[in-house]
């Protein structure tokens, strides 16, 4: 975890006027460093392990970069709390008292006891990105990651970033690789979790969270991939 860009980001929030809410990978990343081991573990029991050291060391992490600024809350979250009805409505009556408190939720899947989610059947935190951002309505779904948004193949002149995706199409989805090297995410989940977000009256953007001002400029449609709401924005 680069607590540098993290700090970066965070001082990009307009919290005065603004709400936020968090999905963080990097507990399994973490507990990785911890433990000091190299690569990923491919045995749920180590990656069960890995979250459950790295999750403390994640949300220490974000005290301190809200020390002074703003209350934060970490909520674990697996499928089954968008699956059953009861669970999905608790869910968004927790998520919206903490943000009329003025707190900001910190999202990660419970990796610590899922196993779903480590063996990728429910999805990843990409897909929860977007699913959250359908239960809680947001205004804006931000993915950052380390590339400038949608690529797509464009003959001899190499991929061209997409600045506008209207409708997203299975054939965008197949052009996507696959996941990442300790993270679960890919560009195909990004995709899948803008579909859900935008199909719910959500802007959404994919972009470099290592632009300057990657936030507001995401916001300005200066940079990454858009995807415009489907449906009418309240």
């Amino acid at each position: 975890m680069d607590t540098n860009q993290l700090r970066n980001l965070v001082d990009q929030f307009d919290l005065s006027r603004h709400e936020y809410l968090i999905v963080s990978s990097g507990a399994i990343a973490s507990g990785m460093s911890r433990l000091s081991l190299a690569e990923r573990p491919t045995g749920v029991p180590l990656m069960q392990a890995c979250a459950a050291v790295g999750q403390s060391l994640l949300m220490h992490t974000y005290e301190q970069l809200f020390f002074g600024k703003k209350v934060v809350a970490q909520l674990l979250l697996s499928s089954d709390d968008f699956t059953s009805p009861i669970r999905y409505k608790n869910l968004q009556n927790a998520l919206q008292r903490l943000l009329k408190l003025g707190v900001v939720p910190i999202v990660n899947e419970n990796d610590s006891v899922s196993v779903r989610e480590l063996v990728g059947a429910f999805g990843d935190n990409d897909e929860l990105s977007g699913l959250l951002a359908k239960a809680v309505e947001a205004d804006w779904l931000l993915m950052l990651t380390d590339v400038d948004g949608f690529y797509i193949p464009n003959g001899r002149k190499g991929p061209r970033l997409v600045r506008t995706v209207q409708r997203l199409t299975p054939e965008m989805e197949a052009v996507c690789n696959g996941r990442g090297h300790l993270g679960t995410g890919g560009m195909r989940s990004k995709l899948r979790a803008a579909k859900v977000a935008s199909e719910s009256g959500v802007h959404v953007a994919i972009v470099n969270g290592r632009e300057p001002e990657a936030i507001s400029r995401a916001m300005a449609r200066k940079i990454g991939t858009y995807f415009p709401p489907r449906q009418k924005v309240k």
